[in-house]
């Protein structure tokens, strides 16, 4: 309510500034004609003034807007990698089916620790729960769901009391949540570089230097 306030006293204030000024252009040249011609024209040509600038100021305010966004988006998305993902490729490159030379670099949850993955999400639940809750995430549908396929993976392990001992059922539904997040993952890790190489070299050239992906191939 205040800032329409405000906006009015504005409207007003720059309204008697105009009339001001058009009574001491009458004052002194006392053309009432001179000033009704061009008040007439300046009236005529208004629209198209405010259309062309509302033209730009929203191209200029919309591209500012998606800039800003956009280096959220990814600020989140790198803390995201530094806290949990990139150890969380590491872990799930573990499980890669042994013939890595054929291309076969999917998780099985037969190859691996499932009880140290679940520890890891486990500890990392809370810092996933806050990425969640940032209304950033929302213009990022990929990354959300990256983070939802963490979270179902998360608690498909957790629903199971003891992973040491489970069915070959539940390791082919393991398998299955595994692979869709660890696809996820990549996709999203080989993103956040190619941003990283294109606007913030120095963070890439350490991103290379702990590439999670040198421990599969």
């Amino acid at each position: 309510m205040k800032r329409h306030s405000w906006y009015i006293i504005l409207g007003i204030c720059l309204i008697l500034v105009s009339a001001l000024f058009y009574l001491a252009h009458y004052a002194i040249f006392r053309d009432a004609r001179h000033i009704f011609i061009y008040l007439m024209g300046d009236i005529a040509f208004l629209p198209i003034e405010v259309l062309l600038v509302s033209m730009i100021i929203h191209k200029v305010i919309s591209h500012r807007e998606k800039t800003v966004m956009r280096e959220k988006l990814n600020m989140v998305i790198g803390a995201f990698f530094s806290e949990a993902g990139t150890d969380l490729i590491t872990c799930l490159s573990t499980f890669s089916k042994e013939d890595k030379l054929a291309g076969r670099s999917q998780p099985d949850s037969r190859r691996g620790d499932l009880q140290g993955l679940n520890d890891f999400l486990f500890n990392k639940r809370e810092f996933l729960l806050r990425l969640l809750e940032n209304p950033t995430l929302l213009e990022h549908e990929s990354f959300t769901e990256l983070l939802q396929a963490v979270f179902h993976l998360t608690e498909e392990l957790e629903y199971r009391p003891d992973l040491n001992n489970i069915s070959e059922a539940d390791h082919d539904h393991l398998t299955e949540d595994m692979s869709r997040a660890y696809t996820s993952l990549i996709s999203q890790w080989i993103k956040y570089m190619n941003y990283l190489e294109g606007n913030y070299p120095y963070l890439f050239s350490l991103a290379q230097r702990i590439n999670p992906l040198d421990s599969i191939y």
